[in-house]
């Protein structure tokens, strides 16, 4: 390489880096290229983000494997307190006490006992009740104009199963939703910290109400089961089961809502592969693999910080720094996925290879169920509405544009159904189905 290319490089790795840190809109709008230099020419990147908090970014898929589950690097945010409060502000401790952000042991305890609310039996005894919520919330979008499939079925269809799961009353779930909008969403100015203040504290108010309702009354729901736990065994304080909760609604719901989202757009965009699908639905299971894998609703995963100076892909990360893992450039790396960058639903071995639910202690207790939710929804839209498409050119996407994100995903998704040609037998053979 000529020293002019250097050059050249350098400059490109430089923007590259400053684009990742800022989340412009041409980064946000599509990653991948981004995500493709820096795995080429700087896989471990210091980035300055608008929270101020010195911060290393990781994206090749063996180095960000490693760095998931190196003992080095901390989830325990309360350990990095002065880090915590510079990118989420003080109101957001007491909702953050809890496995998402810990290590082990706590981290141990405190997900063995929220791993009764997704054994087996339980995830597959929500199969009926998925599919009802899921036809109730199909029967209600409209084919007359296009309809927003984000805000009309993604988005309510997780959410609601997630409060059925824990016990949050039916009228209730509308608020909830519209609160965790709001943290989902927020980003790092200060208008935007005072309006995540705000949402956070109305949760935690309604988390407190809620579990003094279930702790008089208790009902078959995980919340009532976490609260037996609390004052028969003391295996949760009060701080614990707050934050338990609070990281069971918000986990369970926005990135399943998203990949949903994720799912129906790459399969419309991607036609000759939704047609092999329609064709052999027992595809499906493999073709949601592929999009978590190719599009997936996890971009960046949750903060770390490293405990101590370690080096990863030769750059140096010091003591106290954050470690950004970036999931979604992982899932790209041609070193570890030959055509990367081609959506193919027949790409062999998914289920134990992507990074879209982790890997190591933290790996996504609610795989299960997404991947439930997630059948039930393609294999139950796509037999109504074979044949729907996109109201809106390829080119006027809008995907998310919160800055240093941890979401990857759809602003909006606006779709023309049309019911006339459903499937009436379609996806009859996929598992759990009658």
């Amino acid at each position: 390489m000529t020293q002019m290319q250097e050059q050249e490089t350098a400059d490109a790795t430089a923007q590259a880096v400053d684009a990742a840190s800022r989340g412009c809109p041409v980064y946000r709008s599509n990653p991948h290229p981004l995500y493709r230099h820096l795995r080429d020419n700087a896989p471990v990147s210091r980035l300055t983000p608008p929270h101020g908090v010195e911060t290393y970014l990781v994206t090749r898929f063996e180095d960000a494997k490693a760095a998931l589950a190196d003992p080095r690097i901390s989830k325990d945010m309360y350990a990095a307190i002065d880090a915590y409060r510079s990118i989420f502000g003080d109101s957001s401790i007491a909702l953050d006490d809890n496995m998402l952000f810990a290590d082990p042991p706590k981290h141990s305890r405190l997900r063995r006992i929220v791993n009764r609310a997704f054994i087996p039996r339980r995830i597959e005894a929500l199969r009926p009740r998925i599919q009802e919520i899921t036809d109730n919330l199909l029967d209600r979008c409209t084919t007359l104009e296009p309809v927003d499939l984000l805000s009309s079925f993604a988005f309510p269809l997780p959410l609601q199963v997630i409060c059925e799961l824990i016990g949050v009353p039916e009228s209730e779930r509308e608020d909830v939703q519209k609160w965790c909008s709001v943290v989902a969403r927020t980003g790092f100015s200060k208008e935007d910290k005072a309006r995540l203040a705000e949402a956070e504290n109305t949760l935690r108010e309604y988390f407190e109400v809620l579990i003094a309702r279930k702790r008089k009354s208790p009902e078959d729901d995980l919340l009532s089961v976490l609260i037996q736990t609390r004052d028969e065994q003391e295996s949760l304080n009060d701080g614990e089961l707050l934050s338990t909760l609070w990281v069971l609604l918000f986990a369970g719901h926005k990135t399943t809502a998203y990949l949903i989202g994720n799912a129906v757009y790459t399969l419309l965009t991607h036609p000759e592969q939704l047609e092999r699908v329609i064709a052999s639905p027992e595809l499906l299971p493999n073709a949601i693999e592929e999009v978590i894998r190719f599009e997936g609703s996890v971009e960046n995963a949750t903060f770390r910080h490293a405990l101590e100076d370690i080096t990863i892909a030769g750059t140096r990360i010091p003591k106290g720094a954050l470690v950004q893992i970036a999931v979604t450039s992982a899932n790209r790396d041609p070193a570890e996925f030959e055509s990367p960058d081609t959506f193919d639903i027949t790409r062999p071995g998914l289920q134990s290879s992507h990074l879209g639910f982790g890997t190591g202690p933290h790996y996504c207790l609610g795989a299960p169920l997404a991947r439930m939710e997630m059948q039930i929804a393609l294999a139950t839209f796509f037999r109504r509405f074979p044949n729907a498409s996109l109201a809106f050119p390829v080119a006027d996407t809008e995907w998310l544009k919160v800055p240093f994100p941890a979401f990857r995903g759809l602003t909006k998704l606006p779709i023309v159904l049309d019911p006339s040609k459903a499937i009436d037998d379609w996806a009859s053979g996929l598992p759990g189905a009658e």
